[in-house]
């Protein structure tokens, strides 16, 4: 039996023919999957889209903000909400994470403000009382730069003035801050124009620099040439006019505030640009000296000032011309004494008066005060009150003053003085009671007593004589006056014009006349030299 295995024919082998290839075709049962996936990816990209900018804000604390719920509102609109609040590694604020809606991304510019909105009473400034019923929110203000951010810093407190408000910003810069405070108001013509923004303490620590923000159209009255001053409280003043309160409103006596001016007289009066600084004053009366164009000279008196104190006025003819700025006590190391320098503000163009503005002003005005210097014009010591002892620099032209210049080229240029004579009074009154206290005083009252004692023991022994003659010696003056009168009588037959005994009469009326003379001459020198009954004649022997 043959075990080999059969090998098959290749005749005997099918042939194998190739089926045609089949389309591909989706099954029904993938159909509703596909749309499915379809439709939930569009609404995912929708919601990714519509879901807006993711940004986070940094506030001191989290005080009324709430993860979920607290609004980001911009002109009162929803554009965004806050979706986590947590505390910073060094836990010094908080970082808020928020998203804003894709509409409002164009907001999110480098200088956009954010801040916390609630109830807040700021000085006189009140603001969020809506979220008492409608909860806080977060405010924005949309800044103007061109680069937009994603991180930003929260404020504190709300801005008073916000980006889109029209007006134009500038700075006062005062010694203190005094009775201001963040919307303090700014007045002109007692209408309120604008409000104080911010203010800071200078680097140097030597003044306070206030942001303020006037409102358009008031800005344009701000001038080079404005002054500004406090109109806080009551500015009371009492003169021979009687008594005179100014205030600019009831806002400004309980919150404080700020008035400006333009001197109509002034000789500036174009526009500023933003951000110029101007001074703040203390009050309008000093805000509109300082409008003048003011040169500090400096006085040296040798004598005391007593009385004397800043702001005290430079008086000449009458008129004010400046006020003093500084007392100083300095030492001579050449004279080895002290002496007192005075520092003074003159306003130059009250010597030019309605020609103050002119072109020649500047250049006149040395001249002119040179040229009074030469004539003789000298700062001395006036009184202003002879009851409080207040004193004032008066301005006099002194006829007896040793010629001298101002030396233009020192800074203050030294204004000459001139003495009061005062000191020389005083040399003399002390001399005179040195005099009075070498005297014998005692010694003489001591003899000016005796002698009233004296005169006193006359007049009672003339008394007494006056009284005897009155009893005795007038009834018997009577008597001979009768018997003189029968004599006279008898006598004018005999001294007619043609008798004799005339010619005796006339020689001893003449007698008589000279003896009268003498009498006189006698009682003269009686009346200027009474002692002479007592001691005698000046000259005489004792």
């Amino acid at each position: 039996m043959n075990d080999t295995p059969h090998q098959p024919d290749a005749a005997e082998i099918p042939e194998a023919v190739a089926e045609p290839k089949r389309r591909w075709s989706i099954q029904l049962v993938w159909i509703i999957p596909i749309i499915a996936a379809l439709i939930g990816g569009t609404l995912a990209a929708r919601a990714y889209l519509e879901r807006g900018r993711t940004i986070t804000i940094t506030f001191k604390t989290g005080a009324g903000l709430e993860a979920g719920k607290t609004r980001i509102k911009y002109k009162d609109v929803d554009i965004g909400k806050v979706e986590n609040i947590v505390i910073a590694e060094d836990r010094t604020h908080v970082i808020v994470t928020a998203t804003v809606s894709s509409e409002s991304t164009g907001i999110l510019l480098k200088d956009t403000n954010f801040w916390v909105v609630r109830p807040r009473i700021y000085g006189g400034y009140i603001s969020g009382l809506d979220t008492l019923m409608g909860g806080t929110y977060i405010g924005v203000d949309v800044g103007s730069s061109k680069e937009q951010s994603r991180t930003f810093q929260g404020l504190e407190v709300p801005p008073v003035v916000t980006t889109d408000a029209k007006g134009t910003a500038f700075f006062l810069h005062a010694e203190d801050l005094g009775s201001l405070n963040i919307t303090s108001p700014i007045f002109f013509r007692r209408l309120q124009v604008g409000q104080v923004v911010a203010y800071d303490l200078d680097n140097n620590g030597q003044g306070v620099t206030f942001t303020i923000f006037i409102n358009s159209p008031y800005d344009r009255f701000v001038k080079a040439n404005s002054v500004f001053w406090h109109a806080s409280g009551i500015d009371l003043s009492l003169s021979a006019a009687g008594v005179k309160v100014n205030t600019e409103s009831l806002a400004a006596i309980l919150l404080g505030g700020v008035a400006f001016e333009t001197p109509k007289d002034g000789a500036e009066t174009t526009s500023v640009s933003a951000n110029t600084t101007f001074s703040l004053f203390a009050n309008r009366e000093d805000a509109l000296k300082h409008a003048e164009s003011a040169r500090t000279f400096r006085l040296v008196f040798r004598e005391s000032v007593q009385g004397l104190s800043v702001n005290s006025p430079v008086i000449f003819h009458g008129v004010p011309l400046g006020e003093v700025k500084d007392i100083a006590l300095e030492f001579d190391p050449r004279r080895k004494q002290y002496y007192v320098e005075v520092k003074v503000q003159l306003y130059l163009e009250r010597l030019h008066g309605k020609q103050a503005h002119s072109p020649q002003f500047q250049e006149n005005t040395r001249a002119i005060i040179s040229g009074l210097v030469e004539r003789g014009l000298r700062a001395r010591l006036g009184s202003s009150n002879l009851l409080t002892g207040q004193r004032h620099i008066t301005l006099d032209f002194v006829p007896t003053a040793q010629k001298t210049k101002i030396d233009w080229g020192t800074k203050p240029p030294v204004f000459p003085t001139a003495g009061t004579g005062e000191n020389d009074l005083r040399e003399t009154l002390t001399r005179l009671a040195g005099k009075i206290d070498k005297m014998p005083l005692e010694e003489t009252v001591e003899e000016v007593r005796s002698s009233v004692r004296s005169l006193n023991e006359a007049l009672n022994s003339a008394d007494k004589l006056l009284k005897r003659v009155d009893k005795e010696i007038v009834p018997e003056a009577r008597a001979v006056l009768d018997e003189a009168r029968a004599t006279l009588l008898d006598a004018g037959k005999v001294l007619s014009p043609d008798a004799p005994v005339h010619h005796d009469l006339r020689d001893t009326l003449q007698e008589l006349s000279r003896a009268a003379r003498s009498v006189r001459i006698l009682a003269d020198f009686l009346e200027r030299q009474p002692e002479s009954l007592i001691r005698g004649k000046r000259g005489d022997k004792q």
